[in-house]
């Protein structure tokens, strides 16, 4: 019976409402809330009334201002970072090793030859006091030269800087038509400049050096991309060092390896490059113990001797420890070791957790990144370098129609070089310097959310010693060709030690700043300290709130159908019928109620004419009045209340 009569009640509630008025229900909510101050605005006088109402709203208004700072710094979504020390062994490292020079030049002289004679001939030029004579330069094949000439900018006047043409006395290229001739110009008092043209010469922009040694390696470096583009990467893949040339001894820990354990990769800045460790088909190996008898030893030859001289001016090898799995950005990330050293790298492992959105933009595996991966042929990890090279590829080919040689090329697309895209020097330098490029591809691309970085200790000493380096050389030479003479030098050998200094990695961990638990504590917390509230006192708040949108929504369903039962009288000129008249009305068509009484006029009848017989009348139900449904359901209504 509890139950029948406790679902009444709410039946009850929900088709009448809560029964009060407005101002019965804020007096009713102020006297039996548990929240401090507004029992105070009903039960005191008048101005304690007045004094604790703006009490009371002073400190609501703090409340919700303090709520506001709150909600607005948890979603700032700021992070917290913490370091913590682990120990245990550790997977050893990818090493890729690079030749600094990308090719042999015994095997790319023949395509250099013109490029070289041209250099030489610009060299001359720039370093003699005087013009050379005209003679000296008739040979040269002057349709490199005409695509992307080297001028010199007689600054001695520096209001009115004249651009001079190297050879305008020895030829009339077409891009160098609106050039002044030649003439002797000191170091001091000129500049070595690029002139990079398109549109068949009408547009072109200098591109400015501070040193001439800049500008000739610049300018030379663009020459020869443009020839390698031309040539299929099985045959550059050729004319770089071997690996078995370039790996003279390898040792891992206690076991022997050799070439045969490295994997080749070609790099278009440092031709073929071999990743020892690299995880894509074996497993990665670990590391027994920390310490330099632990770890990868080393000895190289770079072939100092055969480099090309106009392309490579660094001699040395180029190293690069990364993750397994991942693409070697050997130009951007690794080391230089030097020729006739023993290089040490000890080894401590940084790794890194980022925490996902919406605290940052990181990617898990760069499958949210709206830039196509142009490395994923390699079947490598994603990281944010190969995503802003990437990037950058895209725009190379959507503005200048061609693809960079220093960067993977999609299918279907070509390499620029000047025969078939002779305006993408231009292009590219104008896209290389463009501001918005690099803030759009930086925008577009995201930091991967774990990464491992490897810090390098590095330290460096002679190798061989005058002592040793006889023997030693011998030993190399007849391991590599079988010669008793002595074919290497102190100039190409290098000597690496890689391995961990210690089994101690440190984890650096995002995690959020604020989290929901903190933004509780803090709304509670000041909800209780202003006006002594809790969980309940929002559940009562919320409940009044209920109640009045309750009362509302009763008070327009009552305005609603008083304005029906309005229109429903006006239908009607007088009382509505009665019973007897509707049905008379019905049977007899030509009837017509009288309005003015129930009985018939004075005079009606002449006195000599007997009055008729009445017939039997239907009943008259003049009590049975008829009214719209509308209004009998709204006196129900009336009388139930």
């Amino acid at each position: 019976m509890q139950v029948k009569k406790y679902l009444l009640k709410c039946l009850h509630r929900l088709q009448k409402g809560p029964g009060y008025t407005y101002k019965e229900l804020l007096v009713w909510y102020c006297d039996n809330t548990n929240t401090h101050g507004p029992k105070r605005v009903i039960c005191e006088g008048p101005k304690k009334k007045a004094m604790w109402f703006v009490l009371t709203l002073l400190f609501a208004s703090v409340v919700f201002w303090q709520w506001g700072v709150f909600i607005r710094t948890y979603l700032s979504w700021e992070v917290s970072v913490s370091l913590s020390v682990g120990f245990k062994t550790m997977d050893f490292p990818a090493v890729t090793i690079c030749n600094s020079s990308p090719f042999q030049y015994s095997k790319v002289r023949h395509l250099l030859k013109d490029l070289d004679e041209l250099m030489e001939a610009v060299l001359e030029r720039i370093v003699a006091s005087e013009s050379s004579p005209a003679n000296a330069t008739r040979a040269l094949n002057f349709t490199i030269w005409n695509h992307t000439p080297l001028v010199l900018i007689d600054e001695q006047n520096p209001h009115r800087p004249v651009v001079l043409d190297l050879f305008a006395d020895t030829h009339n290229g077409s891009a160098s038509g609106s050039l002044a001739p030649a003439r002797t110009c000191s170091a001091q008092g000129c500049k070595v400049a690029m002139r990079l043209c398109s549109a068949n010469g009408t547009v072109c922009a200098l591109r400015n050096f501070t040193s001439a040694t800049q500008a000739v390696t610049e300018w030379y470096t663009l020459q020869a991309t443009n020839i390698f583009s031309r040539v299929p990467p099985q045959e550059l893949v050729k004319m770089g060092y071997p690996g078995e040339q370039l790996i003279l001894a390898c040792l891992f820990g206690a076991e022997p390896c050799s070439y045969r354990n490295f994997t080749s990769v070609f790099h278009p800045d440092y031709g073929n490059c071999y990743i020892f460790n690299w995880g894509m088909t074996e497993k990665a190996l670990p590391s027994a113990n920390p310490g330099v008898e632990f770890g990868l030893k080393l000895i190289l030859d770079t072939g100092q001797e055969d480099y090309v001289p106009f392309l490579t001016s660094t001699a040395g090898a180029r190293l690069l420890l990364h993750e397994q799995r991942s693409y070697p950005f050997v130009k951007d990330e690794g080391i230089y070791a030097m020729s006739g050293t023993e290089t040490s790298i000890g080894v401590l492992v940084d790794k890194l957790e980022r925490k996902g959105k919406p605290y940052s933009q990181c990617t898990v595996n760069g499958s949210d990144v709206p830039v196509r991966n142009l490395y994923s042929d390699y079947n490598t990890t994603y990281s944010i370098q190969a995503c802003i090279r990437s990037c950058f590829q895209d725009h190379m080919i959507h503005n200048c129609t061609c693809g960079h040689f220093l960067y993977p090329l999609p299918h279907g697309e070509k390499y620029c070089n000047s025969q078939e895209f002779p305006d993408w020097a231009y292009c590219y330098s104008e896209l290389r310097r463009s501001v918005d490029q690099r803030e759009t591809c930086i925008r577009m691309c995201k930091e991967s959310c774990n990464d491992t970085q490897y810090k390098m200790t590095i330290s460096m000493a002679d190798w061989p010693s005058e002592a040793s380096e006889d023997w030693i050389f011998h030993v190399l030479s007849q391991e590599r060709d079988q010669s008793t003479n002595i074919t290497l030098s102190r100039k190409g050998i290098v000597k690496l030690n890689i391995y961990f200094q210690e089994f101690n990695y440190r984890t650096i961990e995002e995690s959020a700043a604020y989290n929901v638990v903190w933004l509780l504590s803090n709304l509670g917390g000041q909800f209780g300290f202003w006006m002594g509230g809790s969980v309940l006192c929002l559940i009562e708040f919320a409940e009044i709130i209920i109640d009045f949108m309750w009362i509302t929504v009763i008070k327009l369903v009552a305005l609603s159908r008083r304005l029906r039962q309005r229109r429903a009288q006006a239908r009607y000129a007088g009382p509505p019928p009665t019973v007897a008249e509707l049905v008379e009305a019905h049977t007899n068509f030509a009837f017509q109620p009288d309005t003015a009484g129930q009985g018939p006029a004075p005079g009606a009848y002449p006195a000599e004419q007997a009055l008729p017989i009445p017939g039997t009348p239907p009943p008259n139900y003049d009590s049975l009045r008829l009214q719209p449904l509308d209004v009998i359901e709204s006196d129900s209504d009336v009388d139930a209340n």
